[in-house]
């Protein structure tokens, strides 16, 4: 999707009587730490509420190439390593335009609604339990200046019902994520992935459950805001004039902690390579530079709808990008997008 802001449209800070997760105090870590995750990554990592209506919950990353196929325009690969494993899926990036088109294709026909696409709901402790649905990813740019990037995952993504009429830009597969800036074992900034692009804010602006900051995610579309209420969503591909023709909603529905179900990393952004902090959790996986998804239905499936002919409006899009296409190097906190400045926000507002 093309990058686009969303600005929040409604604002509700709720007020959390009881601390749900008990935390040590940081330990401040200045240098570089290649073998062990600084202790500033866990402490400091966000918590998520997922909608209450959520039915397309964190999804185990492994798992879902169980259900899907490697297809380049609508045809599977021929010859490729198969099984798919996360130990074996950037076998996939000496395919096609160097792996960029290929898409990871549903085995089911979606519209029957297969469980798998549903996720794992997290438990009363906030763990997606048997799923592992989340990648947290290290940059240490030196100089005490360390990105954490809080890469969450689900087998689906529901963008919604445009005007009151259409079902639109549903697809197999969704990440997104948080980054939290550090600066010599501090939180500075925040940054909140919604739909393409996003918004970035100070850490100490946030609503937090401890040290931890709050994120709402929307329903069905998994879009991260810094509060609950209602949200533009704006349409896919296109800036349409008016708000609210499509709408993203945030509640405290079910708690998610994205700690209790990841595998942490460390990025090397010279060599753009990653390194597991455990030597059992799979690397292979996170260069694969194509689609998690299927590619987006043409007019001529039965599946596909569009509105007056308006591909923005297609019913059915293409599936996301995974991980090594997040701007992991960044000189911001905010990704790389033409047109727009980096904004972060120093207060939480409508």
């Amino acid at each position: 999707m093309s990058p686009s802001f969303n600005f929040l449209t409604g604002f509700r800070i709720a007020f959390l009587q009881q601390a749900v997760f008990a935390f040590p105090s940081p330990a401040p870590v200045f240098e570089r730490q290649t073998t062990t995750v600084p202790d500033y990554v866990s402490t400091y990592a966000p918590v998520v509420w997922l909608y209450p209506g959520e039915n397309y919950f964190p999804s185990d990353i492994g798992t879902q190439l169980v259900h899907t196929k490697p297809e380049i325009n609508f045809t599977v690969i021929e010859g490729y390593e198969n099984p798919l494993t996360l130990n074996n899926l950037d076998s996939l990036n000496s395919y096609g335009t160097g792996g960029t088109d290929v898409y990871l294709t549903s085995v089911d026909d979606i519209t029957t609604n297969p469980a798998w696409l549903n996720g794992v709901k997290p438990d009363s402790t906030g763990k997606t339990d048997g799923a592992t649905s989340v990648a947290i990813i290290v940059n240490d740019h030196g100089d005490g200046l360390v990105d954490a990037f809080y890469m969450y995952f689900y087998a689906f993504n529901w963008g919604g019902v445009l005007l009151d009429i259409q079902e639109v830009d549903l697809h197999v597969g969704d990440w997104e994520h948080n980054m939290v800036r550090f600066q010599n074992g501090t939180p500075t900034q925040v940054w909140f992935s919604q739909h393409g692009f996003g918004e970035a804010f100070t850490y100490d602006c946030l609503e937090k459950q401890g040290v931890r900051p709050v994120v709402y995610s929307g329903n069905g579309s998994h879009a991260n805001y810094a509060i609950n209420g209602t949200h533009d969503h704006t349409i896919p591909n296109v800036n349409l004039p008016g708000a609210g023709v499509l709408t993203d909603y945030t509640d405290q529905g079910t708690l998610w902690d994205p700690l209790l179900g990841a595998y942490f990393y460390s990025y090397d952004a010279s060599a753009n390579t990653y390194t597991a902090y455990d030597s059992s959790y799979p690397t292979a996986w996170l260069p694969y530079l194509g689609t998690w998804g299927d590619e987006q239905y043409p007019n001529s499936d039965p599946r596909q709808h569009e509105i007056l002919g308006i591909s923005a409006t297609a019913e059915f899009t293409s599936g996301p990008t995974g991980p090594e296409d997040k701007q992991l190097n960044r000189t911001e906190v905010c990704p790389v997008a033409s047109g727009y400045v980096c904004d972060v926000r120093t207060e939480l507002t409508s």
